[in-house]
């Protein structure tokens, strides 16, 4: 799906060495402007109903999604199932072993009948709900990323490639499930029950059912818009079933950078999030905690650490920055693996750039956490001694911390 340096990415493409101290006069210029919604987010923001109601479903799934229903829980509550796929896995397994450490259950990592009745409060927030493109994003601008670092230093964004991938990003997921949540380009369960009168209710108003049917895409996959980038199944104006993420109110008045504020949005990524006094990162586990001040667990991501050649650094560190929309600094001599041919470049910011949205620079010379092109490959591929979460974990976490929060590496 995503082709930045090809040659490092099942390596992970950890910056460890991009030292970004110096770029945020630049990042503003980067990023693309999003349309936002007045609370800041988009338009696809989530509307979730008031504690004990029933959410509004104009077009109800077809299935019932159990696990994907959990994981949107779980991510919202802060403890990151990775990839929003509705099956059981590493991530999942590790967002569960979080929450339960933090509601005092026992930690099995399994969906079982306590841990089930711990998340019944969130019975009412559904798997899935159906949302419409924004009618400008057939205008944005997605380009095929060469895999020569040079070439890529030639370009002014590491964008997305494809509308498919941005519009995965956004709802945490891939482009593989949004394909099975809508079979034939149309949302499950939208040709088995008629919609409601009012239609599907967007930032624009409320659709007909003639719109709707206008909204439904041509059977095979159109261009994006640059008619250099992947082509799209998906396309703007489109009614879609997501995985149903939440937490994504943005309050403008916490975010000073614009430019960072489209990029929240874009990763459906809010402002209201808890403050991270200590990040524990364990090698052998494969996870990231967060703890507050009085030592409460309030955030668990899975994460990518090291290599045999690239260790994860264990110890003690601190945090000197954090780098929103980095710039990245390729160094082919802090890379074992680089090829015999390459130079120093400096890479523009962007989604698919080797560090992603945020690079959290450590005391430890060269060492960071930061973000991911590859979202699906965390916690099963190894690094080059950074610790690497997708995107939207990243950009979670980024607001969660400061210069004080303290780091430990442990084995």
């Amino acid at each position: 799906m995503r082709n930045v340096l090809a040659a490092f990415v099942l390596m992970a493409l950890a910056a460890c060495g991009s030292d970004d101290k110096d770029q945020s006069a630049q990042q503003s210029a980067a990023a693309p402007t999003a349309a936002v919604a007045e609370n800041g987010a988009d338009s696809m923001a989530s509307q979730d109903p008031a504690t004990g109601q029933e959410a509004a479903a104009d077009i109800p799934d077809s299935q019932q999604r159990p696990i994907m229903q959990a994981q949107v829980v779980l991510d919202r509550q802060g403890f990151g199932p990775g990839v929003i796929d509705g099956k059981m896995g590493i991530s999942t397994e590790n967002a569960l072993q979080g929450f339960q450490e933090a509601h005092d259950l026992q930690v099995t990592g399994k969906l079982d009948q306590p841990t089930q009745q711990a998340l019944a409060q969130w019975n009412n927030i559904p798997a899935t709900r159906v949302v419409r493109i924004p009618q400008d994003w057939d205008s944005r601008d997605y380009q095929k990323i060469p895999d020569d670092p040079a070439e890529q230093a030639k370009l002014q964004r590491l964008g997305y490639e494809s509308l498919d991938e941005r519009l995965a990003e956004r709802f945490h997921t891939t482009a593989e499930v949004l394909d099975q949540l809508n079979p034939n380009g149309q949302p499950t369960g939208m040709n088995s029950a008629a919609p409601a009168a009012g239609g599907i209710a967007t930032a624009q108003g409320n659709a007909t059912a003639a719109e709707q049917a206008a909204a439904s895409p041509s059977p095979t996959p159109s261009a994006s818009s640059s008619g250099s980038g992947e082509q799209s199944t998906f396309h703007a104006g489109q009614l879609v079933r997501v995985p149903n993420i939440g937490g994504d109110r943005i309050d403008p008045g916490k975010v000073q950078d614009k430019t960072w504020q489209a990029t929240l949005a874009s990763l459906g990524i809010g402002t209201d999030q808890p403050h991270v006094t200590k990040i524990v990162v364990d090698k052998s586990g494969g996870w990231l905690k967060g703890y507050d001040q009085g030592g409460k667990l309030v955030a668990m991501f899975t994460v990518t650490t090291g290599s045999q050649h690239d260790p994860l650094p264990l110890g003690n560190w601190g945090i000197t920055t954090i780098s929103h929309n980095p710039h990245f600094n390729y160094n082919p001599d802090l890379f074992w693996d680089a090829d015999d041919g390459d130079t120093k470049q400096q890479l523009p910011p962007g989604p698919n750039g080797p560090v992603g949205v945020v690079w959290i620079d450590l005391t430890k010379e060269h060492y960071g956490i930061h973000g991911t092109p590859e979202p699906q490959t965390i916690g099963r591929t190894q690094s080059h001694g950074c610790v690497r979460l997708t995107n939207w974990d990243a950009a979670r976490l980024a607001q969660m911390i400061d210069t004080s929060t303290k780091v430990v590496f442990q084995a």
